[in-house]
């Protein structure tokens, strides 16, 4: 266990945080560029994609920036910290990698700051890093007691394989094993891996689970991505689309992640999404549909087009109930398409045009879900913080990097 930081230490951290934010991405670049390079067997871990868009190297160099302007008051970061461990949990990470992430990280804040860094820092921030690695290490090691019997990854057969929309496709996945699977709690997520022969390393991406949690099969919906936004498709979400079919393999690991509805509350819920942000709302939706419940739920959703809009018989099946409410907004609109029938609003998703009724956000124990890009996420949070829903009623899905 490393020793708490000196106050010496502390005051070094802080007074270095500006430095390091200005040099940020290029450590971060650099350290990312050597630890792979020195240890091929972590490419099993890390996204190739966010390494060649640049977004991994960025959102590391905010976290650390993070860490040390909030070095004496780490509680603001809890947030961080515990989507972040269930994001190791749900790659396995070990606390054997702690010490060689915390090597070559080191080395490259030394290299870019050359003779400023200065013994006194160097030392500093080894005992920051070491801190911040116990953190970690401890938080992991509980959600990895709490999975009980599998920890990991596991083989999963194809059972089944449904087109949702243009985009979206559903896969049904049982154990090869056959043992019964653990329950999830409604919005969470697994990681999937595949080998990718042309990398010579296997790759993993997070999915949202997007059905009632089960002991037989999981079900994941994943979006076909184009890439036209980043510049490069989607290279798992491809594979699975074109190369897999019922019976092929996949590997999992346990679900986790810190975005979930608990399902014994009767408060009211309203589920905000776009795209493929769906999926988990459809875990989160089923699952209170299954249980019966009789809490409100409004399931706010938007799509560029209902081609590629997945779920909507289900969405309009749930709104026939007295406590759902589904309102959809769609982009582009084809000619026989008629608002009250095809869709509520045209449009991205304004909430200016939801009933308040629907929103609650008069009620202050209605609770928010969001699930989007992240420009959609930080302004509909917005939208609800301006009329004076706390923040700890407001829930963001954030996945790959972002903060």
């Amino acid at each position: 266990m490393a020793l708490p930081l000196t106050p010496a230490q502390v005051a070094i951290v802080k007074a270095t945080a500006p430095v390091l934010k200005a040099h940020g991405e290029e450590i971060t670049s650099l350290f990312y560029k050597n630890l792979l390079g020195k240890n091929p067997e972590l490419r099993n871990i890390f996204n190739k994609a966010n390494q060649v868009g640049g977004a991994q190297p960025r959102a590391l160099a905010d976290a650390v920036v993070a860490y040390a302007y909030h070095i004496d008051d780490l509680g603001k970061l809890s947030s961080a910290v515990e989507r972040i461990a269930h994001k190791h949990a749900s790659l396995n990470v070990q606390p054997e990698q702690y010490p060689i992430v915390g090597k070559h990280l080191l080395e490259a804040v030394a290299e870019v700051l050359g003779d400023a860094c200065t013994p006194e820092i160097a030392d500093a921030w080894t005992a920051a890093y070491a801190c911040l690695a116990d953190i970690f290490i401890n938080r992991e090691q509980q959600l990895y007691a709490a999975f009980e019997n599998w920890t990991g990854w596991r083989r999963f057969k194809i059972q089944k394989k449904v087109v949702e929309s243009t985009e979206i496709t559903s896969f049904h996945l049982v154990p090869e094993d056959g043992v019964a699977l653990p329950l999830y709690l409604p919005g969470q997520y697994i990681s999937l891996r595949l080998h990718i022969p042309k990398l010579g390393f296997n790759q993993p991406r997070q999915y949202s689970l997007s059905d009632v949690p089960n002991h037989n099969y999981y079900r994941i919906s994943v979006k076909k991505e184009t890439g036209k936004q980043v510049g490069y498709p989607g290279l798992i979400s491809n594979m699975l689309h074109d190369d897999f079919n019922e019976g092929d393999v996949v590997e999992l690991t346990h679900p986790t992640g810190e975005f979930f509805a608990p399902m014994e509350e009767e408060t009211p819920i309203v589920l905000i999404s776009a795209g493929v942000g769906i999926t988990p709302m459809m875990s989160i939706l089923n699952s209170a549909m299954a249980a019966k419940s009789s809490r409100n739920i409004s399931l706010i959703h938007g799509a560029r087009g209902s081609e590629v809009r997945a779920f909507a018989d289900i969405l309009k099946a749930a709104s026939e109930k007295p406590n759902v409410r589904a309102v959809s907004f769609l982009s582009t609109l084809k000619d026989h398409e008629v608002q009250g029938v095809h869709y509520d609003f045209e449009g991205r998703i304004n909430l200016e045009k939801v009933s308040p009724e629907h929103l609650f956000t008069g009620d202050s124990a209605a609770h928010y879900y969001i699930c989007g890009p992240m420009p959609f996420m930080v302004d509909v949070q917005q939208h609800l913080l301006d009329r004076g829903v706390s923040q700890e009623r407001i829930h963001l899905e954030i996945f790959g990097v972002g903060n």
